[in-house]
């Protein structure tokens, strides 16, 4: 028999929430497989998933898997919100020391959150998945590089895959940082304010799959568009206006704890 799988931090409790908008043929999968996996880490656990205003079946599956599994939480939005304020809902609604998220459409696989739970060292804040080759069409995969290397870029940003939606991170990151964006420019949000606050961050491959139920909700030019401004804007607050504030100061010392990624 396999020993369960441990954490550097043997005192991390862990929770585990899924963004859903949508996901009725995966959103059960995810679940299912998300509640075995966390057994096998750690014994204080929770499996929270948003309903981010789904039109499809997502809620009655919910419903479904509530009867079945009376330790899962679910959070409804009356409406369809965005997928940053799923997340934000999820962060401001988990309770244990640790947090993962990652999307209800099956695209990864809850039990890799293995790979990162076995990093999470003491001194570590956060385990960033990359995906180890991107499973989308073509067109998808050339946006998605464009855009990868155009944020990287653009926000100084040290990381292998800024849009890796396969996380595990500590809670009281969000003692230190807020998050304000309601649409997909949140996981850049937060990666950037993640390393302005110099909270040391790791990064594990991960397999990424092929959708197998439902559309993406960005590939369209409307989406496109916004997400463009977006970016402009969040690019605008997070390193224009802090640079200039930062000019305007009087120089003080470097922090001591310099943030690393491997």
């Amino acid at each position: 028999m396999t020993p369960p799988s441990q954490s550097s931090d043997p005192q991390a409790s862990l929770t585990i929430f899924f963004p859903a908008y949508n996901d009725g043929g995966t959103i059960a999968s995810m679940v299912v497989t998300a509640m075995a996996t966390a057994r096998e880490l750690t014994s204080d656990y929770e499996v929270i998933v948003v309903n981010d205003g789904s039109t499809d079946s997502t809620r009655d599956v919910l419903e479904e898997l509530g009867h079945l599994y009376p330790t899962l939480r679910v959070i409804h939005h009356p409406r369809n919100c965005g997928y940053g304020a799923a997340l934000r809902t999820g962060f401001s609604s988990a309770t244990k020391n640790v947090i993962f998220y990652t999307d209800g459409d099956a695209q990864y696989d809850p039990r890799e959150m293995t790979l990162l739970w076995q990093r999470l060292a003491p001194h570590v804040d956060c385990v960033n998945g990359y995906k180890i080759s991107r499973s989308d069409p073509v067109h998808r995969t050339i946006i998605g590089r464009l855009y990868h290397h155009f944020v990287k870029t653009l926000f100084g940003l040290r990381l292998r895959d800024v849009d890796c939606d396969f996380r595990l991170m500590r809670r009281r990151i969000f003692e230190q940082i807020s998050l304000e964006k309601n649409s997909g420019v949140i996981c850049l949000e937060l990666m950037k304010k993640l390393q302005d606050a110099n909270f040391r961050v790791i990064e594990v491959p991960v397999h990424h799959y092929h959708r197998a139920y439902g559309q993406s909700q960005f590939f369209n030019v409307r989406r496109i568009v916004r997400t463009i401004i977006d970016v402009f804007v969040l690019w605008f607050a997070l390193v224009w206006r802090r640079e200039r504030l930062a000019a305007s100061e009087p120089s003080a010392p470097l922090p001591s704890r310099a943030k690393d990624t491997e």
